[in-house]
């Protein structure tokens, strides 16, 4: 048996839950504190004090005494004679400053994926310190009990201690000069680092007069030999006049080396010299060597960040402090985290507009809720960035307002994982070289995908041992393994705290499932045996074929062989075959993301931006009984991933994490969606399913495929969906990629208000039936319809406005819009509370239009004189012939004479009662339909006394004839509002 699968039978690392420690410690408190900017130049002032005032006397290298990187205090003697020969140096300190000025530039710069928010989420204005506990290497090296969130709580506290305490002598009483600063992807070391720096250019670090900041990762780009004077100068020019002072003053330098895992560091004498002169030409690998070893420039200071793996690079006896970074282990400072970036008048509803204190404060109390019941995002909060993805997501969520939005949910996770894995290398040991995101598409990937296909959130150790360590063959495959545990592991799945289930894991985010499954499948990675084994056959023939093709033109020429350009066409076949057989993958991939995207078993769900909210906030009300039966697990985030991952914009964020989706593959895939995606859309879909295709739509980015979507939607029904700003902002990008009419838009109950009016305005213009009611829209909602009926374009021809507080002031503008519109034709204002008031200002302008044909004016209170005007008008109209009136306060009297009106004119049907003179009204069913399917929305009591006088009514007038056959008109009509009366009296309606 090969050693790798001795490895695999013995499971080298142990299990999954006993990782090397990370993360872990007790809840801890920590302080913190949200800083202004200080003054530029105080360690500049000090240092230039020091020259003229004090001098330091160098002790020989030799003397120099460190033990695990901590020296002995000693007294340092002042010479004035030396400081007078250091005059000629007092321009340093201006040096020194112009360095702090270009390093708070640089280190204060926001990516793109922070500059969205705004400029009051700069680094300096708003930051909380994870917890940082005193470690040691034995503690690193042993091994951690299992990974569960009850371990993490209550492991033994290790002391914790601050950035700005990280250089206090240790327990020995020794000055501590080497600190290791290690933790996990996505525990905040590189922007804890970035912090440091910025306080110290601001006067916030005085324990430092000069700060050096170095990228590893620079340093491993570079092979050329170079000295450490030449090194800072090439980096920071500022500092030409400083670095000759480096050696001969007592100045206090820190030298901060982040990310060390991308240096391969030999510390044995054979691998890398003893060097003690800043001005000699070394690999840079060797500086960081020789500083660490504290032969080169001894005084200075040493920060080292880096990954658990990376740890043991450096001896033990060269570092004086081991500290990990915890990220936010104590949920407070979680909280206070959320507090702080959701307060902040970045998050703005609209252009020059903060959103209200009260919706900010509403968003941090539901979060901290959820966490104070720590549930899984709880878990997930440890790690700073997700705290920042979780603050990104909300302000996508609540705070887009502009058409099409900025971003896309695809597009926040792509750049999450850009901020956490760009450029990362796994293993710089490793002669591969993968890049750590395509490892994890890869592995975790695959983990994801077979969770979402079987429908499981949970995993058990056999799961993660399936998916991770059967297929590992070689020693390093084996090495790369145990890097990915160390590191990254538990950036993607953390133990799951739900009772019962201790010992699996989840997916830290629920949603980073859904997108890496996504990731999976469209980098082809879900590929058999046999096609991976012929697209590796075909690469090698077809580059084989190239070098046969010249041989064979010359022997050809030389000999009369026939059949050698036979062979050589023979050669050329099965690269095309199999370009045509690898084809079927493109139409695999549509095919998958058809299938997820109208699964009917989740055509009834919430949509998935409402799931997404929930995940985040929490679902308010009582908590799920232990013996309840759990809710089939939804995963209809995964297509919607697959689509936004086919764009353009993050094709090339992937392409820098060394995913590479090529642009022919994206066009051979949108190509196949038009049979299955487009085809399967132009179905009648319920509106949470359509509120997802349109969704979908916008993720994946693609305006011509879009369009051709969006022409196959003649009818679009959103009634019921919540529908936010994002929603609305979301709806009006998609519509907006054609210019069709929409025979009809369904917006009934879709919390809508005048703000959500003026974002779809360009949709609701090309809508022929328009459903608003039940939307609350008051008379700021009808000032934005009034503008939209006025407008030169607007196709609307049935507007309905039932059940939504309209008012006297939002029937003067509804009047208005009658009085210039020209292809409304029938307008519901059925239980809007518009008065006698509204009903005189729609009366008074009626008599300007020319189009209307019906009008809905039930349920507004309106007495007979109100009543008997509008009547009036419309019997003088030339297009209107039905007036809705019915559940008014009208009387017996005024129905009498409304009914006198209609006799005088034929074409005017006023309907007010089921009776119509001595017969049944032709809209009795019509009228008692309307108020069945409105009872849920109206006072029961007033709709009581109304069917108890429509009764009274039909008992009147069926007494006044003597027709049998209108008798039993009569009867049935009596027997059905008795119904409705029996049965809104049990409650039962």
């Amino acid at each position: 048996m090969s050693r790798a699968m001795q490895c695999q039978s013995c499971l080298l690392w142990g299990s999954w839950a006993q990782l090397p420690r990370s993360l872990a410690g007790s809840r801890g408190t920590r302080s913190v504190s949200v800083r202004a900017a200080a003054v530029p130049g105080p360690a500049g002032r000090c240092f230039l004090r020091k020259i003229l005032c004090t001098s330091s006397i160098s002790l020989p290298r030799g003397c120099v005494r460190y033990q695990g990187g901590s020296q002995q205090n000693s007294a340092q003697p002042s010479s004035s004679r030396h400081a007078q020969s250091q005059l000629r140096n007092v321009a340093s300190s201006g040096a020194i400053k112009k360095h702090q000025k270009s390093l708070s530039a640089w280190f204060s710069h926001q990516p793109n994926e922070e500059r969205q928010f705004g400029p009051s989420f700069s680094l300096d204005a708003v930051h909380v310190d994870p917890v940082i506990r005193e470690s040691s290497l034995e503690e690193i090296l042993k091994p951690s009990p299992d990974l569960t969130i009850q371990n993490q709580l209550q492991q033994p506290s290790r002391r914790v201690i601050s950035l700005h305490n990280l250089f206090d002598v240790d327990a020995c009483g020794r000055q501590v000069k080497n600190v290791v600063l290690y933790g996990t992807v996505g525990t905040g070391k590189s922007t804890l680092i970035k912090k440091m720096v910025v306080d110290w250019c601001h006067g916030r670090l005085p324990r430092f007069e000069l700060v050096i900041p170095f990228s590893c990762e620079d340093l491993s780009h570079s092979h050329a030999h170079i000295s450490l004077r030449r090194l800072i100068t090439k980096k920071y020019q500022h500092l030409r006049d400083v670095v000759p002072l480096l050696e001969a003053s007592n100045l206090k330098v820190l030298f901060i080396l982040n990310g060390l895992e991308r240096l391969n560091l030999d510390f044995r004498l054979a691998g890398t010299e003893l060097c003690c002169d800043p001005n000699e030409p070394v690999p840079p690998s060797a500086i960081v060597v020789n500083l660490l070893r504290k032969y080169l420039l001894p005084e200075a200071s040493i920060i080292v960040t880096t990954r658990p793996s990376a740890v043991r690079r450096i001896p033990g006896k060269y570092v004086g402090r081991y500290a990990e970074i915890c990220g936010f282990s104590d949920t407070n400072l979680q909280k206070l985290y959320f507090q702080m970036r959701l307060s902040q008048p970045g998050c703005t509803r609209e252009e020059g507009q903060d959103c209200s204190s009260a919706e900010q404060e509403n968003l941090v109390e539901m979060l901290s809720r959820n966490l104070e019941r720590h549930n899984q995002i709880t878990a997930a909060c440890f790690l700073p960035s997700y705290c920042w993805l979780v603050c990104t997501t909300l302000h996508f969520l609540y705070f887009t307002r502009t058409v099409p939005p900025s971003q896309t949910l695809t597009g926040i996770y792509t750049s999450f994982l850009r901020l956490n894995f760009s450029g990362e290398v796994l293993d710089s040991t490793d002669p591969t070289h993968i890049s750590m995101m395509k490892y994890v598409a890869k592995t975790v990937g695959k983990l994801a995908y077979e969770g979402v296909m079987s429908r499981k959130t949970c995993f058990s150790e056999e799961d993660l041992q399936q998916c991770f360590e059967v297929e590992m063959k070689t020693e390093s495959e084996l090495n790369l393994l145990e890097v990915f545990r160390s590191d990254v592991f538990r950036f993607f799945l953390s133990p799951c705290v739900q009772p019962g289930k201790e010992h699996t894991f989840v997916f830290t985010i629920p949603a980073m499932q859904e997108y890496l499954a996504a990731l999976y499948v469209v980098l082809g990675e879900k590929k058999t045996l046999a096609q991976r084994v012929g697209q590796e056959l075909s690469e090698v023939i077809g580059k084989v074929s190239e070098d046969v093709a010249v041989v064979v033109n010359i022997i050809s020429k030389v000999l009369p062989l026939r059949f050698l350009p036979v062979l050589f066409n023979l050669l050329k076949i099965f690269p095309r075959y199999f370009s045509r057989v690898s084809g079927k993958d493109k139409d695999a991939i549509a095919h998958t993301m058809a299938e997820e995207l109208f699964k009917e078993e989740d055509y009834y769900n919430d949509d998935v931006l409402d799931q997404i909210n929930s995940s985040i906030l929490g679902v308010e009300g009582p908590m799920r009984h232990p013996d309840e039966a759990p809710d089939d697990e939804v995963f209809e985030l995964f297509p919607i991933f697959m689509g936004g991952i086919l764009s353009r914009r993050n094709r090339a964020i992937l392409e820098q994490l060394g995913c590479s989706i090529k642009n022919l593959a994206a066009f051979e895939i949108a190509k196949a969606m038009k049979k299955t995606v487009i085809r399967k859309g132009r179905k009648g879909l319920p509106p949470s399913e359509l509120m997802d295709y349109l969704f979908f739509l916008h993720e994946f980015q693609n305006e011509r495929f879009t369009a051709e979507a969006i022409r196959s939607l003649r009818a679009v029904n959103l009634s019921s969906v919540k529908m936010t700003p994002l929603k609305c902002s979301v709806l009006a990008s998609v519509m907006s990629t054609t210019c069709h009419e929409v025979e009809e838009l369904n917006l009934a109950s879709c919390n809508l208000d005048s703000g959500s009016l003026r974002t779809l305005f360009p949709v609701l213009l090309r809508c022929k039936a328009l459903h608003l009611q039940l939307n609350s829209l008051g008379s700021d909602a009808c000032k934005e319809i009034r503008d939209l009926l006025l407008h030169d374009k607007c196709v609307v021809s049935s507007l309905r406005l039932t059940n939504n507080p309209v008012g006297e002031q939002g029937a003067r503008y509804l009047a208005e819009a009658l009085a210039g519109n020209r292809s409304l034709t029938q307008l519901s204002l059925l239980h809007t509370a518009l008065g006698d008031p509204g009903a005189e200002a729609i009366a008074q302008h009626l008599a300007e239009n020319q189009h209307l044909q019906e009008l809905n004016l039930g349920y507004n209170s309106l007495t007979d004189t109100a009543a008997l005007r509008v009547v009036e008008v419309a019997k003088r109209h030339e297009t209107l012939d039905k007036v809705h009136l019915y559940f008014n306060d009208i009387s017996e009297d005024g129905k009498r004479a409304l009914d006198s009106l209609r006799m005088d004119r034929d074409g005017v049907r006023a309907l007010v009662f089921l009776t119509a003179g001595t017969d049944v009204s032709d809209y009795w069913s019509h009228i008692l339909n309307v108020v069945q399917r409105n009872l849920p929305f109206w006072d029961r009591e007033r709709v009581r006394q109304h069917l108890a006088l429509l009764l009274q009514d039909l008992e009147s007038s069926r007494s006044q004839t003597a027709n049998p056959w209108r008798k039993a008109k009569f009867l049935r009509v009596e027997s059905e509002v008795k119904k409705m009366l029996g049965k809104l009296q049990d409650g039962t309606l």
